[in-house]
């Protein structure tokens, strides 16, 4: 009793290394061979069978059985290894590439570095620079608080100066007084003596 199983279509399979095998109408020596198939020969897997055959569709749509022995799910070894050489030189193309990009990057970064440090110079220029304008801005707040300051002691020593002048007219009107006085002393005591004197000469020629 033959028992086999179904596998999906699409399933694909290899011819293995170095062999080239035949494609028969039936599962079995005795059938006709309808082709034959070289290593490496991509197959696709129709129906597989526990009696040690497949049953595959070649490239070019022909169908049949071969034994299952002479399969693999992976490509020859030939294959294998030109597919390595291929993804080998796509991959040396890409570090290449890559280099190129360091390469251009450390460029970049040597330029990056130079307009920093070309910023931080101009930077710290403009800092002292602020602090140089902060402190001229300053100056007049400065000047204008001293002005003040002058403009209040002025307002003092025109208030002292005030004081000083009336003060000092007190005093002027008051020794204008005090000679008015003593002028006013001075002519009465003369006045009284020239009353006394004469009366006294009168006195004395009486006696006399």
């Amino acid at each position: 009793m033959l028992i086999s199983t179904f596998a999906q279509a699409q399933d694909i399979i290899y011819v293995s290394d170095h062999l080239v095998i035949t494609v028969r109408s039936g599962k079995g020596a005795q059938y006709q061979i309808i082709k034959t198939a070289q290593s490496g020969e991509k197959l696709e897997v129709l129906e597989e069978s526990d009696e040690g055959y497949t049953f595959i569709r070649t490239e070019d749509g022909t169908e049949g059985w071969v034994r299952s022995q002479y399969l693999s799910k992976e490509p020859v070894a030939k294959d294998r290894l030109v597919a390595a050489e291929a993804k080998l030189t796509k991959l040396a193309e890409q570090n290449q590439k890559l280099k190129a990009e360091l390469g251009s990057l450390k460029k970049s970064s040597g330029s990056l570095t130079k307009d920093h440090q070309a910023l931080s110079s101009k930077l710290t220029s403009q800092e002292e620079e602020i602090v140089r304008l902060k402190k001229i801005a300053a100056r007049p707040i400065q000047l204008d608080n001293e002005n003040r300051k002058l403009q209040q002691a002025n307002v003092t020593l025109e208030k002292e100066l005030q004081l000083v002048s009336q003060e000092n007219q007190i005093l002027k009107d008051r020794s204008q007084r005090e000679w008015f006085i003593a002028g006013a002393l001075v002519l009465l005591g003369g006045l009284i003596i020239g009353l006394i004197i004469p009366k006294i000469r009168w006195k004395k020629s009486s006696n006399w």
